[in-house]
């Protein structure tokens, strides 16, 4: 009954966020399918709460939860990317129990059972028509990769920025250092390690920008050379994606009635660019990476302007943990699990670090003093 109600719980909240981004949809017909996939699970919720309610009589049905809201707080900051990708997480794994219920009851599959994943991953193909964000909706480097969108890279950022920082502050506290000495030598790591982060993150944008640019210039004198040939890849290449060769051809001599179609085309179909990769500005990410890993790094630091020795790094300890476990618990946006769970996994991560710090920097202040 617990894992149905967690369920039920999920498809309210997967209502709710469809609904929620349908009211700030530009385009008609993408408004009216997540008004249409909100309907559906909707459906989907009250079948569960009619079970739920045959052995709970009183049992209502629930809100949206708090993290649900957060996420569509955020995506108004940050963007939609985290929310469809998080709506596709979703869809996939209602999916793979749809299917694996109907095989484990000897059912036959109907072909329909990954129906709301395709369509979601349709939608973000097109998430250009969404509102898009603030500032971090540009922040994209290094940390694309691994999160896909600007929220999940902005958590990596501040948390690289604590744990390398508070690991810094803990193993010159060890060593025995004079209070004066751990602040200067925080500020110090602060500074170095936001100043090689922005670095890194403006020369990632930059050569990516760069790399992109230079590769559409080549097939931008391709298609001024060759544009026969050009067309005919574009055909081999639709119907490698299972068109028939009629209707390939047809599309393509479409498209090639304009040159700067044309070009559009090739750079998504042959060099799978997107051209949404060639906006903001380097510098901007440079400086949001910057600031950042400060609003980490900045947390073991903030004790020693106002107090020394023991104390302060007791409260040192205690900001940490405090700044760990609320990265922790961000973390469940994306990955659904407790927030409990997430944070407290995250602060003993943390203080794994900063014990294995301290206790290197007290060995040495033995061997540099002994």
């Amino acid at each position: 009954m617990k894992k149905l109600k967690q369920q039920l719980q999920v498809e309210v909240d997967t209502a709710f966020l469809y609904t929620a981004m349908a009211a700030r949809e530009r385009d008609d017909v993408l408004k009216k399918v997540l008004l249409a996939l909100a309907k559906i699970e909707q459906g989907h919720a009250k079948h569960m709460l009619v079970r739920i309610q045959e052995v709970t009589p009183m049992y209502e049905y629930p809100q949206p939860s708090l993290r649900a809201k957060i996420q569509l707080r955020l995506g108004k900051v940050f963007g939609y990317d985290h929310i469809i990708g998080m709506l596709s997480g979703t869809e996939r794994q209602m999916a793979r129990i749809a299917v694996q219920k109907k095989l484990k009851a000897g059912e036959q599959l109907s072909g329909f059972e990954h129906n709301h994943l395709r369509i979601i991953e349709a939608v973000s193909k097109n998430k250009d028509h969404m509102i898009s964000g603030g500032l971090l909706s540009k922040f994209e480097g290094r940390h694309k990769s691994v999160g896909g969108n600007a929220v999940r890279a902005a958590v990596l950022g501040a948390n690289d920025g604590l744990v390398s920082n508070m690991s810094l502050v803990m193993g010159v506290a060890g060593a025995a250092a004079q209070s004066s000495t751990i602040l200067l030598t925080g500020l110090a790591g602060l500074l170095a390690g936001a100043i090689s982060m922005s670095l890194g993150e403006w020369l990632s944008v930059q050569s990516s920008r760069e790399l992109y640019q230079r590769q559409i210039a080549l097939e931008a004198e391709e298609l001024e050379a060759a544009p026969e040939e050009e067309k005919q890849e574009l055909v081999l290449l639709y119907q490698a994606k299972g068109m028939d060769e009629e209707s390939a051809q047809s599309l393509a001599d479409k498209i090639f009635e304009n040159k700067d179609t044309a070009l559009d085309a090739l750079i998504v179909e042959e060099l799978g660019i997107d051209k949404e990769e060639l906006g903001g500005s380097a510098w901007e990410a440079a400086l949001v990476s910057f600031f950042l890993f400060a609003i980490g790094a900045i947390l073991p630091v903030i004790p020693y302007f106002f107090t020394s020795d023991r104390l302060a790094l007791w409260w040192s300890l205690g900001c940490s943990v405090f700044g760990l476990f609320v990265i922790g618990a961000s973390i469940t946006l994306f990955t659904g699990k407790s927030l409990g769970f997430s944070g407290f996994r995250q602060v003993l991560f943390g203080l794994v670090a900063a014990a294995v710090t301290y206790g290197v920097g007290t060995l040495i202040g033995v061997t540099i003093t002994g």
